[in-house]
């Protein structure tokens, strides 16, 4: 193709990390030469990124993960989301609801706060897959936490807008709405730190030691535990000691498709990941190759099948503990056939969900592998930019506002509930080829995810790009379908918004527009894109976002 790269992939024979802050990568590189497994590798990497990359990623957020266990041959899922408070019923929170005005829970609100889950899943894997103490894996963020790290550009650049005054888009507001240290932890001096300043954060240090010297059960259980439960009891919150104290994570099976002979895996809902399998199940009889790889006849092919997808996400993905899925449905060739049917030469301005059977979001997404041949797909959240915006003094980290992505409406499969898991965006991804390994890879940004998952994939499978390449090429997004909350119109009704990346040219632009899509140009949310491959020889070709500050690094 001669779509052109950024940078060149990294190739390496022993292992490798990919993520997006470069120093993180370093650490889990670090771990990886001390003979530490993937996992350990990613643990230590995500660890890192809370210090480094905060307004994405931490303890107060969730986390999901696919491990490729080379000695049994096998895939396994983790999903560590956190869960709604048990003590907040549905009748509760409406009624905190109608006193503040609100149909829905605001996104910076002591509402929105679901229990953490991340940690768990550290202590998941680590207990399943790990070889290194859990102390030796924190220590390279506890001392940079400590010591200080210098901030890298994009994040810079993200965490300024973030605290800025008037707010650019999150929770500077918040800062002055809920209670909480996050101005003083994240906009010391009321400044956010400029790229290249060092940031130093010593109450993450602490909360990592407690962590290293007594286990996840140091942070459910012990002073992190007490600081977040005393803080919710003083300020009107729900979530307590209970709460923290029976968070759980759960193994559980991926679910894949074949397209064109490459098996493409992703976990079940309460996430949004079988919206790319529903897509891929739908494109699998297109010649999208004949089709040309930027024409107007394959954009617009892509799009109204993404149109079609999310708003059967929108109806039927919730918590499977709390709803029935109509999953084997939902990726049937038959029944995907049928949705393909009705894509025509023109934009679909309504959609609705099939048969009877997100915007925001700010995620960082990490990948390693090891000299065993063992893969990790970790992908971790806070939600919004800092999540909630609420840092309970002395942890070192935001809470996470997961709770927004549940309906309020009863009838509704994502309707929020005591002890569910709310619908999620963050998914990580993993494709198998002759019952081998072959990529391991993720594309953060809420709604995006599932949009840019769908674009790599069919750069690599039907334009043969490498693995940099491929996420280097122009991206598009689709916005205006209709989410999971129930706060939007019950389907698509006026065919939303195509925004494009400056790399697709203005006659394409003028054709879509032709064809009935609303188009406009754009220059940031596109995702965030890191990826591992692995060759027929075990060679790792390693890819990073060129949009952002990320590294594949091995060795």
């Amino acid at each position: 193709m001669g779509v052109p790269r950024t940078r060149s992939p990294v190739s390496a024979g022993n292992g490798m990390v990919a993520c997006s802050q470069p120093l993180a990568g370093q650490v889990g590189l670090d771990i990886l030469k001390r003979g530490g497994s993937a996992v350990d590798a990613a643990l230590a990497t995500n660890a890192a990124l809370a210090l480094m990359e905060p307004h994405m990623c931490g303890p107060g957020g969730d986390l999901f993960a696919i491990v490729w266990d080379a000695k049994a041959q096998q895939l396994h899922g983790l999903n560590a989301a956190g869960r709604a408070p048990a003590s907040l019923s549905y009748l509760e929170l409406a009624r905190r609801l109608r006193e503040l005005g609100a149909q829905r829970i605001p996104d910076y609100h002591i509402l929105s706060v679901s229990a953490p889950g991340a940690v768990h899943g550290w202590g998941a894997l680590h207990e399943k897959f790990g070889r290194l103490p859990l102390a030796d894996l924190l220590a390279p963020a506890i001392r940079y936490a400590q010591a200080g790290f210098p901030v890298s550009p994009v994040i810079a650049g993200e965490w300024q807008a973030a605290v800025a005054v008037p707010p650019a888009a999150v929770p500077a507001a918040a800062a002055a709405s809920v209670p909480g240290g996050f101005r003083a932890l994240y906009a010391p001096g009321g400044k956010a730190p400029a790229a290249g300043e060092l940031f130093i954060n010593k109450d993450l240090a602490h909360t990592y030691r407690l962590l290293a010297e007594g286990g996840v059960g140091a942070f459910y259980r012990g002073e992190p535990a007490q600081r977040i439960a005393g803080f919710m009891r003083e300020h009107g919150g729900y979530l307590d000691h209970d709460d923290l104290a029976a968070q759980h994570s759960g193994w559980i099976a991926p679910v894949s498709v074949n397209y064109r002979g490459h098996e493409v895996c992703e976990l079940p809902p309460q996430g949004q990941g079988v919206t790319v399998l529903q897509m891929l199940q739908m494109l699998k009889d297109d010649d999208l190759a004949g089709m040309g790889f930027m024409s107007a006849a394959r954009l617009h092919l892509l799009l109204e099948v993404k149109k079609l997808v999310f708003e059967d996400r929108a109806k039927f993905y919730a918590d499977p503990e709390f709803a029935e899925l109509p999953l084997a449905g939902l990726l049937s060739a038959r029944y995907n056939r049928q949705r393909r049917a009705l894509v025509g030469d023109t934009a679909a301005n309504k959609v609705r969900a099939g048969a009877q059977l997100l915007r925001h979001g700010d995620t960082s997404y990490l990948t390693t592998a090891d000299s065993d041949g063992n893969m990790v797909s970790l992908i971790q959240s806070i939600y919004h930019f800092f999540g909630s915006g609420i840092v309970v003094p002395g942890t070192g980290f935001a809470l996470q506002n997961r709770g927004l992505l549940f309906s309020m409406d009863p009838a509704h499969p994502n309707v929020y509930a005591p002890g569910k898991r709310p619908f999620h965006t963050i998914i990580p991804a993993f494709v198998m080829r002759d019952e081998r390994p072959l990529l391991s890879f993720g594309v953060v940004g809420g709604d995006m995810q599932p949009q840019g998952q769908l674009q790599v994939l069919t750069n690599i499978i039907d334009f043969g790009m490498d693995v940099q390449q491929a996420g280097d090429a122009p991206r598009w997004r689709h916005d205006g379908s209709t989410m999971p909350t129930g706060d939007n119109d019950d389907h698509l009704s006026d065919g939303g918004t195509v925004l494009v990346e400056p790399g697709i040219s203005d006659q394409v632009i003028k054709d879509l527009t032709q064809r009935g899509h609303r188009v406009q140009r754009d220059t940031c949310a596109f995702g965030g894109y890191q990826a591992i491959m692995r060759g027929t020889n075990g060679v790792y070709h390693g890819a990073s976002e060129s949009r952002h500050d990320g590294q594949a690094a091995g060795y």
